[in-house]
């Protein structure tokens, strides 16, 4: 149950990225989005970087342990100092999964609006993640993680509807861009589950992508128009989306992800727009329509569906990849 309640976490920290955004000040979408991965990556890769500092020096005293498989006691081992070149692939892979989400999603949103936009991305990214785990682990997320995601994804197509706008005809370009933002957080996630699965930490895994995300976006928010960023509130907003939609909820992400397959951390994620929509009614004043409480209804009973399966019975764990570690 521990994990879920992480990955919830993170969602509920997902979750407050659109009512930041109201609160804060007018910005351009690709430098909100290139300032939140620059300020939320680098942040992860300063943590990451910091707990190896620590985990080297733990070697050097020789106070670094390790369990054994099998149950048997703790024995002493030396970190890999090299990293394998396949871990670095993975790492060039997940962090380019990160970049491409955020202007897929808001070229999908401006196509078709965001009611459309939200459905079809958020709503594809647990079956391409769940399609991808199962072609490329060969691990079959399970029966009740379709029902659940058939449940969840309902209820955020009908919250989408009865919350959201948009123009009557649905734009193929648009819909397939906001597909792709699906794909890219199917990439990323199975990058960052590949990393720990070769032994790396949570923060490392996490900070690793990001960190190479963050340098990649510097020229990006360059460029673009940040003025936003040098007032006080957009300052605050910057990081807040930055620390906390970034770094605090992908350190819970990645600790979640570490003991549930990435079909079922990217359903239980879908808590994010149940979030969104209690904070717009609470803070924002927004209404909300029967027919969006009755889509909140069913978005929450796939999540509690798979909660609750997914505590009683935590999936088998994969042996650590002896190439290395980090």
């Amino acid at each position: 149950m521990r994990s879920v309640l992480l990955v919830l976490a993170a969602a509920v920290c997902f979750g407050t990225t659109g009512t930041a955004q109201a609160l804060g000040p007018e910005a351009d979408p690709l430098s909100l989005g290139a300032a939140r991965i620059f300020i939320g990556g680098g942040a992860l890769a300063a943590i990451a970087l910091a707990v190896h500092v620590a985990g080297r020096r733990d070697d050097a005293t020789g106070t670094s342990v390790a369990p054994t498989s099998g149950g048997n006691p703790p024995s002493r081992v030396r970190r890999r100092a090299v990293v394998p070149f396949g871990a670095w692939v993975t790492v060039a892979v997940g962090a380019l999964g990160v970049l491409a989400y955020q202007p897929a999603f808001f070229a999908g949103t401006a196509a078709n609006g965001v009611a459309v936009g939200t459905v079809v991305a958020l709503g594809s990214a647990p079956v391409l993640t769940g399609a991808l785990d199962w072609a490329l682990r060969r691990r079959f997320p399970g029966r009740v993680w379709i029902a659940a995601t058939v449940l969840a994804t309902a209820g955020v197509a009908i919250l989408a509807a009865a919350t959201g706008t948009g123009p009557s005809a649905v734009d193929p370009l648009g819909v397939a861009a906001s597909v792709g933002a699906g794909a890219s957080y199917a990439v990323y996630t199975l990058a960052g589950k590949a990393l720990l699965d070769r032994g790396w930490s949570p923060s490392g895994s996490m900070g690793a992508l990001f960190g190479v995300a963050a340098v990649i976006s510097l020229p990006v928010l360059l460029s673009s128009d940040a003025a936003w960023v040098t007032t006080p509130e957009g300052l605050a907003m910057a990081l807040w989306l930055g620390l906390v939609t970034t770094t605090a909820a992908y350190l819970l992400f990645g600790a979640g992800l570490k003991r549930l397959t990435p079909a079922t951390v990217s359903t239980l994620t879908l808590a994010e727009p149940l979030t969104a929509t209690l904070l717009g009614v609470l803070l924002l004043q927004e209404q909300l329509p029967g027919t969006a409480a009755a889509g909140l209804l069913v978005l929450a009973s796939g999540i509690v569906l798979l909660a609750i399966a997914s505590s009683r019975r935590m999936p088998r764990r994969v042996p650590a990849d002896v190439g290395g570690s980090a």
